[in-house]
């Protein structure tokens, strides 16, 4: 595995860096307190190019590789997990999609204005009853009489940006009888101006509070058919392929957060005296540090060896689905273990809503949740390692 970084990656990495500390750094604590979604910086890093970074030039992005995507998500994330997901979202769940599956005309709609951070996207894939069991749907879309179009009916829940999102990748039910059900699940792309569809209460959530999350509404929403996504009967497919991208966005997430209470954590070792003494000189300090950094850099390794394999996959078509979840499952984990000892060397100024590093605990523990819970994880890597199910 190359570990050299190209030209082509420092830049990007320092952009979104410099980018984070200036247009993000002075606004987090704000928007996590009032739980505003950040629509200025948002429409900010379109204009920089990291809301469609693997996304072709023709398409409104600016057609770099999934390494670049990471390095830009790990700086903007170190500075403020929300902003993070955002672009995680937009990247991965959405623009990615579209570019495997989408039509010609569908990519030059509805991908090239989100690629661009003209608009937002989203994705929703959960339901009330459905978290894990993503195959167990009851949104449905039944197609009309003429063939002309779909009409959809049915709840949606914890949709990543979906107050702000202006198209949402959906994936519903048009085969409720389909055995087993996950088989009669199609994609469509839902334009949020039309009629039928509603947002509902937004969730009052402990981490990444400013990326607004949503439950979403479908009362006859009349879809035509030429805004499904792929083949009908093919979105649970789609939908999971989707994920397998996602999930090295989320580990790039976590690896931020982790970053960002590390060094939060060395700093203040080295400044913080009790005792006649740095405490950054106390054994135990110095396993916490130790640790904090292993992890961290295990979590980078995994991360990178994931981004490598989704390129090897663009040009042989072996799937990465392996090397997606180890590297989700680890760096979340690692987020939360981090964060958690940072608190603890903080001691109670970690526990203060002075300093940031409650935010990053906060933040951390949804990275074990979303886009496949740990639990998950291990059971998806166990199953690929075995050939069990």
């Amino acid at each position: 595995m190359d570990l050299n970084l190209s030209e082509e990656h420092r830049m990007i990495r320092d952009m979104a860096r410099e980018f984070a500390q200036k247009e993000i750094a002075p606004i987090a604590a704000h928007h996590d307190e009032t739980g505003e979604f950040p629509y200025e910086t948002i429409r900010k890093m379109g204009e920089q190019g990291f809301m469609g970074i693997e996304v072709p030039e023709e398409y409104g992005g600016v057609g770099m590789d999934t390494m670049a995507y990471v390095l830009a998500l790990e700086e903007i994330s170190k500075v403020d997990a929300s902003h993070g997901v955002v672009m995680s979202v937009n990247n991965s769940l959405y623009c990615y999609g579209f570019l495997r599956y989408g039509t010609e005309e569908q990519k030059q709609t509805y991908l090239r204005p989100v690629a661009s951070g003209e608009v937002v996207g989203a994705y929703a894939l959960t339901e009330p009853q459905s978290g894990s069991d993503a195959g167990n749907m009851r949104v449905t879309a039944i197609l009309s009489p003429d063939g002309s179009h779909y009409v959809i009916n049915g709840t949606k829940s914890w949709i990543s940006s979906g107050p702000a999102a202006k198209y949402i990748v959906l994936f519903v039910q048009t085969d409720p009888d389909a055995q087993p059900r996950h088989k009669g699940v199609s994609a469509f792309v839902i334009d949020t101006d039309q009629p039928g569809f509603s947002r509902g209460k937004t969730e009052p959530k402990l981490g990444i509070r400013a990326s607004a999350t949503c439950e979403i509404h479908f009362e006859d929403y009349h879809c035509p058919v030429d805004h499904r996504l792929g083949e009908e009967g093919n979105g649970f497919i789609i939908s999971m392929s989707v994920l397998d991208a996602g999930r090295i966005g989320i580990a790039a997430q976590a690896l931020g957060i982790a970053e960002a209470a590390y060094e939060a954590s060395v700093q203040y070792a080295c400044e913080r005296e009790a005792f006649g003494q740095k405490i950054g000189q106390f054994q135990m300090i110095q396993q916490k540090i130790a640790d904090m950094k292993m992890r961290i850099e295990a979590s980078r390794l995994l991360i990178y060896q994931a981004a490598l394999a989704k390129e090897d996959f663009k040009k042989t078509g072996r799937r990465y689905t392996l090397e997606s979840c180890m590297a989700k499952t680890f760096a979340s984990e690692t987020a939360m273990w981090v964060t958690t000892q940072a608190i603890q060397i903080h001691a109670g100024m970690g526990y203060s809503k002075e300093l940031p590093i409650e935010r990053y605990f906060r933040d951390a523990k949804v990275t074990e949740i979303y886009e496949g819970t740990s639990e998950i994880q291990r059971m998806v890597i166990a199953r690929l390692e075995t050939g069990l199910r």
